[in-house]
């Protein structure tokens, strides 16, 4: 079947994982762990978003989340822009700290949500950075220790964990921490790790889903549904903002010009329709003199330029 477009709606169930450009170190010390926990912990507060799980390896985290409110997207582009800027002025470094757009993955809570909370919490343990199960139950930088009544995280939805195991806290607790231990064997976690199917052999239909070929159609047909229902805003208004911004006349795209400033509202356009507000790339390059394969390309150009000034998310504000 054809690959499912990346998804982003509330109340579905994401793995995310980001990485340090170049394999770079993303935290350099506990300062930096606190940091990002802080802004982390306030987000999910503020935006309603549901934590499973979570840990901070040296150049990369994950994250099992379900936004409830808001999208994905607005999440983690706030909690990376907001780490990056802080990372830079610290270390005094400029440049990007992540290695392209952090990586989701829509999850079927029904077949992988303890799976996953389980690949996730154990992952400092196969790392070395912890050597056993009861030095993980204390380490400050897996969500394992909050479930546990270790550590807290405000915004971790510790009883949602515990409520997978048992309808009392205390006898989920037990169970939560027995499923985990029986999880050291590498072996217990291999269908998350090959990135398995539900059944042996089956592989996963597209690269942005864990979950079998049933899962996978029912997000597609959920993702067409939020389209038809979703009125963003009309791709000429965006035209209008985008060219107000770089003060140039939106004829200008129309015609043959291959400048650079122009190539880079074209992209800017692309990224903004089509990544945030979700038009097709034909509707899109109707307005930019670009076919369905260039407005493609330019969105990819228009995310680099937006990353580095996000304050032009804004113009697809309502």
């Amino acid at each position: 079947m054809p690959r499912t477009a990346r998804l982003d709606i509330p109340g579905l169930t994401y793995h995310v994982i980001a990485r340090g450009v170049n394999r770079c170190d993303l935290f350099l010390d506990d300062n930096d762990r606190r940091k990002f926990l802080s802004r982390f912990s306030d987000l999910l507060t503020e935006t309603q978003t549901q934590c499973f799980a979570w840990t901070l390896m040296s150049n990369h985290f994950h994250l099992l989340l379900r936004p409830q409110q808001t999208g994905l997207a607005h999440l983690m582009r706030r909690l990376l822009t907001a780490y990056a800027i802080y990372f830079n002025r610290r270390y005094d470094r400029s440049g990007h700290l992540f290695q392209n757009r952090y990586r989701s993955i829509v999850c079927d809570e029904d077949t992988y949500l303890h799976e996953l909370v389980r690949y996730i919490h154990l992952n400092p343990l196969r790392a070395g950075a912890v050597k056993e199960l009861n030095e993980l139950d204390e380490y400050p930088w897996c969500g394992h220790a909050v479930v546990m009544g270790k550590k807290a995280l405000p915004g971790q939805a510790v009883n949602e964990v515990l409520e997978l195991f048992a309808n009392n806290g205390a006898q989920g607790r037990i169970r939560y921490r027995s499923f985990i231990a029986d999880g050291l064997d590498l072996d217990a976690q291999e269908k998350i790790t090959r990135r398995g199917a539900a059944r042996e052999g089956e592989p996963f239909p597209d690269p942005h889903i864990f979950g079998d070929e049933g899962f996978a159609e029912r997000l597609q047909a959920l993702q067409q549904r939020e389209r038809r229902s979703k009125k963003g805003m009309p791709v000429d208004e965006i035209v209008k903002r985008v060219c107000g911004e770089y003060k140039i006349e939106a004829g200008e795209l129309v015609r043959n010009t291959r400048t650079a400033k122009i190539a880079e509202v074209r992209a800017v356009i692309c990224y903004l329709a089509v990544r945030i507000v979700g038009y097709s790339g034909v509707v899109v390059g109707r307005y930019v003199n670009l076919e369905r394969a260039g407005v493609s390309r330019a969105a990819a150009r228009g995310e680099l330029v937006v990353k580095n000034c996000p304050q032009l998310l804004k113009l697809v504000d309502e």
